[in-house]
């Protein structure tokens, strides 16, 4: 057995592996392969029908895949985890895992553009419905629920307006009515929030992003109760075939090593930029968990141990002046990712949310002139330097010289 730990830092090291039982090899072995031989055609029997624990075939189960999801499990307090190819691949499966033809589900006043565009597909072709409501006390919760709601999807911090949502007060609510509640974790990852312990029911995330931290993988991972995630791995998972690789796996696992350390930053450095940007005359204003004038930063507090590492701002002006600050950037990158090294800035109305309809977009407040930002790793007097400059040229531009 690996060793558990009553720490965060020490599990994301361990946890789900024995080095013992790889010939001794400190770093987990990349398994790539595909299938796995049977040393006779009875185990290939008992292995297909359940009977046997063993490997089959890379698509069911992958030694250095299960690593991964074992660990991920493990930190977001969670029975099992599985392991996709994408975080939209994780998504799908849970959704498409629980759902029938005729439900319904409940989500969070704004979501990510392509879970948006799954939820829209998702009603067009398999009449599974779907509400984006704010999710502001239990009595609008309450209301919104309908006879053949299924399910509650939730990002928090919602992407890209920030806005959270009160995880255990939905999971009150949807405890009453039994039906399980869904988080989207990707912009805390579990060393800042694991809703799990908050009442919630499954955890999905993009693992490209913070879990990953280098910019180099696509992949996704949801956690949740044993019998739950098992149902998802034999249909959703084992059917449609949205599985993670073993190198992709392994990559993960040697980021998560270093996710408390760079969580710590990417928090430290957002705080600090935060404020700067807040000051800035050219700027409208923030939204960022970790600013005192946030609506929900007494939520914030409470369910989550820091206030992460990403901002969204609105820059005075529209597109025009949003695209040329961009455009003036020289050490910020242009990118619709996050949780990087490098400092990444998107404008989510073209790019990530470009999907969503105009109107749809304007009441989840992602207007013309917001932009996000992911603070990296670099020293934060640098970041912030760039943002100043950009700034600067664009006002200048215009004739509003920014003192």
């Amino acid at each position: 057995m690996s060793m558990k730990s009553k720490y965060f830092e020490t599990n994301a090291i361990h946890v789900g592996y024995e080095d013992s039982q790889h010939g001794g090899s400190l770093s987990p072995p990349i398994y790539q392969t595909s299938t796995f031989v049977f040393p006779d055609a009875e185990t290939g029997e008992r292995r297909f029908a359940g009977n046997e624990a063993g490997y089959v075939y890379s698509r069911l189960k992958n030694p250095t895949v299960v690593i991964f999801e074992e660990r991920m499990a493990e930190l977001e307090g969670g029975e099992k985890g599985l392991a996709f190819a994408s975080g939209m691949a994780a998504v799908s499966a849970v959704l498409l895992g629980l759902l029938k033809t005729g439900d319904h589900i409940l989500c969070s006043e704004g979501v990510y553009g392509c879970t948006f565009g799954l939820l829209q597909y998702m009603e067009d072709h398999l009449q599974i419905g779907h509400s984006l409501i704010p999710m502001e006390n239990e009595a609008a919760i309450e209301a919104a629920i309908l006879p053949n709601t299924s399910l509650i999807y939730i990002e928090s911090p919602i992407n890209p307006t920030m806005k959270l949502v009160d995880l255990e007060m939905v999971s009150r609510v949807a405890r009453e009515k039994n039906i399980p509640v869904i988080v989207d974790n990707t912009f805390c990852s579990p060393y800042l929030q694991q809703p799990l312990k908050m009442g919630c029911d499954i955890v999905v995330h993009s693992a490209t992003k913070y879990l990953c931290g280098h910019g180099d993988v696509i992949g996704g991972v949801a956690v949740g109760r044993e019998d739950v995630m098992q149902q998802i791995a034999m249909t959703a998972q084992k059917d449609i075939g949205g599985i993670m690789s073993p190198f992709e796996a392994w990559l993960l696992l040697r980021g998560i090593k270093t996710l408390p350390v760079r969580m710590d930053r990417h928090c430290d450095n957002a705080e600090r930029i935060a404020v700067l940007l807040k000051r800035h005359p050219c700027i409208e204003s923030i939204f960022f968990p970790g600013d005192p004038d946030f609506a929900q930063y007494e939520a914030g507090k409470r369910q989550m141990k820091k206030a992460g590492g990403m901002i969204s701002l609105l820059i005075k002006g529209g597109k025009q002046e949003a695209q040329q600050m961009m455009n003036a950037l020289k050490l910020v990158k242009i990118a619709v990712s996050l949780g990087d090294a490098e400092t990444l800035i998107q404008h989510p109305a073209t790019m990530t949310h470009a999907v969503v309809p105009e109107q749809e977009r304007e009441k989840m407040g992602i207007k013309q002139n917001l932009l996000r930002l992911s603070v990296g790793l670099e020293a934060w007097q640098d970041i912030w330097a760039d943002l100043e400059q950009a700034l600067q040229s664009v006002y200048q531009k215009e004739n509003q010289v920014v003192r």
